[in-house]
């Protein structure tokens, strides 16, 4: 038996893109990463889940090899701010990958909300977006997923 609200839901449309979803190099958590990446793959996107603890190198490699539509770090440790300055840094001295659009999310830091100046020099390092953990980060980063490039399969 078929509910009304499946029969009401479209199919989800395959966006023919790939998001790479990594951690920061110190954080050891996956839940996030894993909620990320079923958020990603129900909007249709493809997804590389490279998991915690990504070393920059890997995410370079990862990012050559893929050419991600975007980039996504996720933090829960607190250590967000640090690893994403790194991460991105290193990330934006390949030629090739200084137009790959980049973000950063979660709990960035470890006393609280991260001030305006930090938030500044995450983009100004090469991020393309700072979301924080709370609920309009997570409404700001879906309407950030809503505007990447789609193709409907039919």
């Amino acid at each position: 038996m078929t509910l009304p609200a499946q029969q009401e839901r479209p199919a989800v449309a395959r966006r023919g893109a790939t998001v790479i979803v990594a951690g920061g190099t110190s954080d050891s958590h996956t839940w996030n990463l894993v909620f990320l990446q079923l958020l990603l793959e129900e909007m249709g996107f493809d997804v590389v889940n490279l998991g915690p603890c990504v070393p920059a190198d890997l995410l370079i490699a990862e990012s050559l090899a893929h050419r991600p539509a975007l980039l996504v770090v996720s933090s829960v440790n607190g250590h967000g701010f640090q690893d994403g300055i790194r991460m991105i840094s290193k990330l934006r001295e390949r030629p090739e990958l200084t137009a790959t659009p980049a973000v950063i999310g979660g709990k960035l830091g470890i006393s609280g909300a991260q001030s305006a100046e930090q938030l500044a020099e995450l983009i100004a390092a090469g991020y393309d977006a700072v979301f924080d953990d709370g609920a309009e980060g997570i409404a700001s980063f879906q309407r950030l997923l809503d505007s990447l490039p789609q193709r409907v399969l039919a």
